[in-house]
C-alpha cells in the first residue's frame, strides 16, 4: 500500500513523496513546500502528476490549495495540452471558479476551452450557467443558451433544467417558461424549479396552475413547500396554505416550519403554537420561529420560556431573541443573553449577534462595554464593511465618544451609505451641524447616492445647528437632483428648522402646503416653537394638535407648560379637566444610573427605592434648600404644573 512506503528510502526525484503529502495540505505554507519540490525536482512538467495535483486541490474547502490548482492550471498545465479530449480537468477548474468566490471567471474558461478546441460536455455548460445563475449574467447566459442550440445539446433534459434556473434566478421568468413549453420532456425539477420561479416572482395563481397540472406521481415535498411559501407571502393566502398543507401527503421540517411563519406573519400565534406542538421532531429553526412570533407580538415572557426550554441553541436562536428583547425595549436582557453567550463559549457570535449587542449598548449608555465589544471585533478580525461597523459607529455616537466615531468610520474600508448615514446622524446629535453637512457634500464629491435616511439625518443636523439656508440646499438636492420624494419626516425636519429659528410663518406654510397628512408630531413640533411667544398661542395649531393627540398626554404637558408660562390658569385647569374625563394619565419622567453592575431607576415623585432615605438624606446635604431657595422661586412658575398633572394621572 501507499501509506506503507518507506520515504527515505525513495530516490530524491521521486513523485511517491509529493502524492502522499497532497491530502495533508492545508495552508499557504504547505503550498509553498509542494511547489518548491514540483520545481526543484522537476515534475512541474510531468503533465500526469500536476493533472492529479489539479484535481485534488481544485475540490479542495481550503482557499489557498484552490488558488495554486487554477495557477497550475493556466501556467503549467494549458500550455502543454490546450486540445485534450477529457473536459474533466477544465470541468474541475470551471466548478471552482462556478461554486467558488468568482464565477464570472468560469465563463471566461469556458471561452479559453472553445479557443483552444478543447472538447466540452453538458457539465461544462450546467457549470457555465450554474455561475451565471449565481452572478445574474443574463446576456452570457443566452449567449451560452444560443451555443447549446448551435451544437444540438439544447434537448438534453438536464441542461433544459438548468437553463430553467438560469432564466428563473436572472429575474427572467418569461423566458425561463419560453424554455419549459418547449421542452418535449419534462421531470420533476423542471415543474419544481419552475413553480419555484413564479413563486419568488410574485406569480402565485401562475405558480398555482402549474402546480395543479403538474402529474401525481412527480409532485414532491418540494413542489408542495414552494406552494405553501408563495401562499404565506401574498395578501389573503393563509387558508389556501392552510389546505394545502393539510392535504400533504407527508411533511417534513420544512413544511412544518413554513407553516408556523405562515401563521405568525398573519398573527395567528395559537395555530403556530398548536403545529409546534403536533411537530414530531423539531429543529433550532422551528423554536427561533415560534420565540420570533411570541416576541414580534410583545409575548416576551413567553418567548424567553421557549428560549430557555430549547435543548440545543445556535447563533440564530440566540439572535433572535436578542432581537426580541430589542423590539420590546428591554435592552438590558438583550445584553444578558450575549454575555451568557460569550461566557458559555459554546455559540460563536456572528455579526449580527454583535450589531445587536452594540445597539442594546448604545441605548443604554454603557461604552465600556461597547469598548469591549469593540476589541473583541479587532482581536478577531472581523470586518467593519457590513452592518457590524454601522452599530459600531451609531453605538460610539450615542454613547457621546463622536471622535471614536469618526475614527472608526475612518477606518472602513468599504463604505456604503449606511456607513455615512451613521456618522452624519452621530454628528447630528452631537450639534456639529456643519460637519454633517460637510459629510453629505463629500458623499455627493464621491458620486455615493444618498437615500431618505441620509437626507433625514441631514436636515436634522441643520435644524439643531440653527442652518437654515444649508437645511433648504439639502432639501432641494433631495427633490430636484436625486429625486427622492419627501415624506412627513422630511417636512417635520424642515418644520423643526424654521420652528428652532423662530421663523413660524415659513414653518406653518410648510405644515400647510405639504402634499402628505400632517401627523401629530409636526403639529407638536410647531407647537414646541411657541414656548416664547404669547401670540402664537391663539393660532390653529393648538386646535390641530389637540384632535390629533386625544391620548397623548405629551401634547397636553406641552400646551399646559405654555399657558402656565404665560400666566393663562383657566386654560391649565380646563386642560386638566379634559386629561380627567379622557382618562389621560401622565407617564413620569425616568432617570437611571448604573452603579456596580446594577441599575436604579427613578420616577418623578418615586419612593420605592429600597434607599430612598439614605439618598434624600445625600441630597439634602448636597444642597441644601436656603442656598438655592431664589433659583426655586425663580423656576417655580414654570414647573408648577409638573406634580399637579402627575397627581391628576395617578388619581384615575
Amino acid at each position: 500500500m501507499l501509506t506503507s512506503v518507506n520515504l527515505n528510502q525513495q530516490p530524491w526525484n521521486s513523485a511517491l513523496p509529493t502524492l502522499i503529502h497532497l491530502p495533508n495540505c492545508k495552508t499557504q505554507f504547505d503550498i509553498n513546500q509542494i511547489h518548491a519540490r514540483l520545481l526543484t525536482t522537476g515534475f512541474i512538467n510531468n503533465s500526469h502528476l500536476t493533472t492529479k495535483l489539479i484535481l485534488n486541490f481544485a475540490s479542495s474547502p481550503h482557499t489557498p490549495l484552490i488558488h495554486f490548482a487554477r495557477h497550475m492550471f493556466f501556467s503549467h498545465l494549458i500550455p502543454r495540452n490546450s486540445k485534450t479530449g477529457d473536459p474533466f480537468v477544465w470541468n474541475a477548474v470551471i466548478k471552482s471558479l462556478s461554486h467558488g468566490d468568482d464565477p464570472k471567471q468560469a465563463v471566461f474558461v469556458l471561452g479559453l476551452m472553445l479557443e483552444n478546441g478543447s472538447c466540452v460536455d453538458k457539465f461544462t455548460f450546467s457549470l457555465v450557467l450554474k455561475a451565471c445563475s449565481r452572478m445574474g449574467l443574463i446576456r452570457e447566459g443566452r449567449q451560452v443558451h444560443g451555443f447549446l442550440k448551435k451544437t444540438g445539446l439544447a434537448g438534453e433534459l438536464y441542461l433544459q433544467n438548468c437553463l430553467i434556473c438560469m432564466y428563473v434566478k436572472c429575474g427572467c421568468v418569461d423566458l425561463a417558461r419560453q424554455v419549459f413549453d418547449r421542452m418535449h420532456e419534462r421531470d420533476s425539477v423542471s415543474f419544481n424549479t419552475m413553480i419555484d420561479g413564479y413563486v419568488k416572482s410574485g406569480m402565485v395563481p401562475l405558480a398555482r396552475e402549474l402546480f395543479d397540472t403538474l402529474p401525481i406521481e412527480m409532485k414532491n415535498l418540494r413542489s408542495w413547500n414552494c406552494m405553501i411559501s408563495g401562499y404565506s407571502i401574498v395578501e389573503d393566502g393563509f387558508q389556501m396554505a392552510c389546505e394545502l398543507f393539510e392535504e400533504m401527503p407527508e411533511r417534513d421540517l420544512v413544511s412544518w416550519n413554513l407553516m408556523i411563519r405562515c401563521c405568525i406573519k398573519n398573527k395567528k400565534i395559537d395555530l403556530a403554537r398548536a403545529l409546534f406542538d403536533r411537530m414530531p421532531k423539531r429543529d433550532v429553526i422551528t423554536w427561533a420561529k415560534l420565540i420570533d412570533g411570541y416576541a414580534k407580538l410583545g409575548s416576551i415572557e413567553i418567548a424567553r420560556r421557549l428560549f430557555d426550554e430549547m435543548t440545543e441553541r445556535d447563533v440564530i436562536s440566540c439572535n433572535v431573541m436578542m432581537a426580541g428583547y430589542m423590539q420590546n425595549e428591554v435592552c438590558l436582557e438583550a445584553l444578558q443573553v450575549f454575555h451568557n453567550m460569550m461566557s458559555e463559549g459554546n455559540i460563536a457570535p456572528d455579526d449580527t449577534t454583535l450589531s445587536i449587542a452594540l445597539s442594546a449598548i448604545a441605548q443604554l449608555g454603557l461604552h465600556d462595554e461597547g469598548v469591549a465589544v469593540h476589541a473583541y471585533i479587532t482581536e478577531n478580525r472581523l470586518k467593519l464593511d457590513g452592518k457590524l461597523g454601522v452599530s459600531l459607529i451609531v453605538m460610539y455616537a450615542k454613547s457621546g465618544n463622536i471622535e471614536t466615531a469618526l475614527s472608526v468610520f475612518k477606518t472602513v474600508a468599504e463604505k456604503s451609505v449606511h456607513h455615512w448615514n451613521a456618522i452624519i446622524g452621530g454628528l447630528a446629535i452631537h450639534g456639529f451641524g456643519k460637519q454633517a453637512f460637510d459629510m453629505f457634500i463629500e458623499m455627493q464629491r464621491l458620486n455615493l447616492k444618498p437615500d431618505a435616511i441620509t437626507f433625514i439625518n441631514v436636515l436634522n443636523a441643520c435644524a439643531h445647528s440653527g442652518l437654515v439656508k444649508e437645511g433648504i440646499m439639502c432639501f432641494e438636492i433631495m427633490r430636484r437632483l436625486h429625486k427622492v420624494e419627501p415624506e412627513v419626516q422630511h417636512f417635520g425636519c424642515l418644520i423643526d428648522m424654521f420652528a428652532r429659528a423662530g421663523q413660524l410663518k415659513q414653518a406653518t406654510a410648510i405644515i400647510e402646503e405639504m402634499p402628505v397628512e400632517p401627523n401629530n408630531v409636526l403639529w407638536r413640533t410647531l407647537l414646541s416653537a411657541c414656548n416664547n411667544r404669547e401670540d402664537a398661542v391663539e393660532a390653529p395649531m393648538v386646535k390641530h394638535a389637540i384632535r390629533m393627540n386625544n391620548y397623548d398626554s405629551s401634547t397636553y404637558v406641552l400646551l399646559s407648560n405654555i399657558y402656565a408660562r404665560f400666566g393663562m390658569w383657566d386654560r391649565v385647569r380646563r386642560l386638566r379637566g379634559m386629561m380627567k374625563e379622557q382618562k389621560i394619565k401622565k407617564v413620569p419622567g425616568l432617570s437611571w444610573i448604573q452603579l456596580d453592575g446594577t441599575f436604579h431607576e427613578f420616577f418623578v415623585g418615586d419612593g420605592s427605592h429600597p434607599q430612598v432615605a439614605e439618598i434624600y438624606s445625600v441630597l439634602d446635604n448636597c444642597f441644601p434648600l436656603d442656598s438655592h431657595s431664589h433659583q426655586v422661586k425663580s423656576s417655580m412658575l414654570q414647573s408648577k404644573l409638573e406634580p399637579d398633572l402627575l397627581s391628576v394621572g395617578s388619581q384615575i
